[in-house]
């Protein structure tokens, strides 16, 4: 790429680079962005329609979650890339409303496109969107309500809406689900200095096709997917007494090379004889302690095995270290690292522990602890896609009801927190006054693609309910008036009980603000890929007509 000095081409980028500068790089960007969210926003809703997303290697995903449809896709553009962080950082932080925060920002960023042909410089765009970011997130808090650990009628509401969006079947397995859910978030919180605290992975996500949806169940302790060790040991247990190991059950091979001459079959025969002492003492240290199953991080030797067998005790080799944390939490079992330290007030507790099939594969049940602060989702579904969707579901009814519960707030969905946030930004917007005003009228207009697109999603007329909807709110007693997507009409939906965790309008408004900014602070895009290499699709004008969507 290069440039006269003095009559001579000066070569600044390697040949073959491109470049796109100014309002030509921001038109790009804002087209690229806008068409990313047009993929994803017919996903939106419990109405919104699904996507099959095929690899290069024929795998199939079918799903209408947005991470999982943006993450599959395979996005070649930097501003595609860009909209795809949004819906990572969303599913990350909150776990849910990955399809809404990409929505708004490719909405934020269609405004801004306007504003730009109507020469409103994109500094002054981004100050206003930041204005009406700040704005809106106070608006958020007046409008939240408050939700608690023991408010369970809520947080299911919360779980039922957040798994509304996906197909998984009826709304009783719906309703079972949300309420297995709600429960094992509940097991797991813990109050620490007076705020709540969840770490998500201590609800354990186990999924195996066959069966039906109902047939999902919550295991009041771990499910290990392995089978016990040996044939002669027990299936079932009650009254488990168990040990967690982090200690091989075989004899170890030396650090270093080291070789046993044997001159006699006598030395032979006691050297034998020597090892099978070691495992004999090796189970009888287990069994001292008064264990009746043993979880062995490391491998336990054939006849180790067979010795524990003959003293009753069921063992599982070879578990994950995360399944060993997950069982102390659920046990209360203290994982010791040699047999030394095994002692009887190290062993954990389970009401029953079980080896069942379950879709063809053996399995160990650890049921019936007494509080455990680890559980298991076993989720059951017809085949593979139903499964991997079902449990799509789950994740992110964990991630809203975890949010709510972390931020102790929740607010009104359906489009009427959205609806009554922008009616207050555009009466905000003429207090601000001057060019920025315009910026927090689009932030405001952005914001109402949240129930125009349900609407749509829903067949419902769109123009018809935006207009609805801007009436109702002008009203005092009209806040909570949203899109109802099974009647098809505008209702209050607060009765309804249709509710969403604040935490997840805040970051996917904060999420959608931040990107909006990046985007369009770009004024020159500069692509040096060597010979050959050239521009991702869609860099040199508008995006490849495979993105669809259009400008309107």
């Amino acid at each position: 790429m290069g440039r006269q000095v003095s009559g001579e081409q000066v070569y600044v980028l390697p040949e073959g680079a491109q470049r796109v500068l100014g309002r030509d790089a921001m038109r790009v960007n804002i087209a690229i962005g806008y068409a990313v969210a047009n993929i994803v926003k017919t996903t939106l809703g419990p109405k919104g329609m699904d996507k099959m997303l095929v690899s290069d290697l024929g795998d199939i995903v079918i799903t209408n979650d947005g991470a999982t449809i943006l993450e599959e896709m395979n996005v070649d553009h930097p501003a595609a890339k860009l909209m795809v962080e949004i819906a990572k950082t969303q599913d990350k932080e909150v776990g849910d409303g990955t399809t809404t925060s990409v929505v708004i920002a490719g909405n934020l960023l269609k405004k801004a496109g306007e504003m730009l042909d109507n020469n409103i410089h994109p500094t002054t765009i981004v100050k206003g969107y930041e204005l009406a970011g700040k704005k809106a997130e106070e608006m958020l808090n007046k409008l939240a309500e408050k939700v608690d650990i023991n408010d369970v009628e809520t947080l299911d509401k919360i779980a039922l809406v957040a798994m509304g969006s996906k197909g998984i079947g009826t709304s009783e397995e719906k309703t079972k689900i949300a309420k297995l859910l709600v429960h094992a978030v509940k097991q797991v919180a813990e109050n620490k200095d007076g705020k709540i605290v969840i770490d998500q992975d201590f609800i354990k996500l186990e999924k195996k096709a066959g069966g039906d949806v109902m047939g999902t169940e919550l295991i009041e302790g771990v499910l290990v997917d392995k089978e016990v060790v040996h044939t002669g040991m027990p299936k079932t247990i009650k009254d488990a007494k168990i040990a967690l190991l982090d200690a091989a059950l075989e004899i170890e091979k030396t650090e270093i090379d080291a070789k046993i001459e044997i001159t006699s079959p006598d030395q032979m025969e006691t050297f034998l004889k020597q090892e099978e002492k070691m495992l004999r003492e090796m189970v009888d240290k287990i069994s001292a302690s008064g264990a009746n199953v043993v979880f062995c991080q490391k491998g336990i030797d054939d006849l180790a095995q067979h010795y524990l067998a003959k003293k009753g005790i069921a063992a599982v080799r070879r578990v994950k270290k995360s399944d060993m944390e997950k069982l102390s939490r659920a046990t209360g079992a203290a994982v010791a690292s040699s047999l030394e330290d095994l002692k009887k007030e190290d062993l954990g507790f389970a009401g029953l522990v079980e080896e069942k099939r379950v879709g063809g594969e053996a399995m160990t049940f650890v049921r019936q602890c007494k509080d455990p602060r680890s559980v298991t989702i076993l989720v059951r579904g017809g085949t593979d896609h139903v499964v991997s969707e079902v449990e799509r579901a789950i994740v992110d009814a964990r991630g809203a009801v975890s949010s709510a519960l972390i931020d102790g707030q929740f607010v009104v969905g359906g489009g009427s927190v959205e609806m009554e946030l922008s009616k207050e930004l555009n009466a905000y917007a003429v207090e601000i006054g001057g060019r920025e005003q315009l910026a927090i009228q689009g932030f405001a207009e952005a914001l109402e693609s949240i129930p125009r697109t349900l609407a749509e999603n829903a067949g419902m007329d769109a123009i018809d309910t935006i207009v609805t909807l801007k009436n109702k709110h002008k009203k005092e007693d009209g806040k909570h008036f949203g899109v109802d997507i099974w009647s098809g009409k505008v209702e209050e939906l607060r009765s309804k009980g249709i509710y969403e965790p604040a935490k997840v309008k805040r970051q996917a408004m904060s999420s959608a603000v931040e990107t909006a900014r990046l985007i369009l602070r770009i004024d020159d895009i500069i692509s040096s890929r060597g010979k050959g290499g050239g521009m991702p699709p869609g860099m040199g004008g508008m995006p490849p007509g495979g993105m669809g969507g259009d400008m309107e």
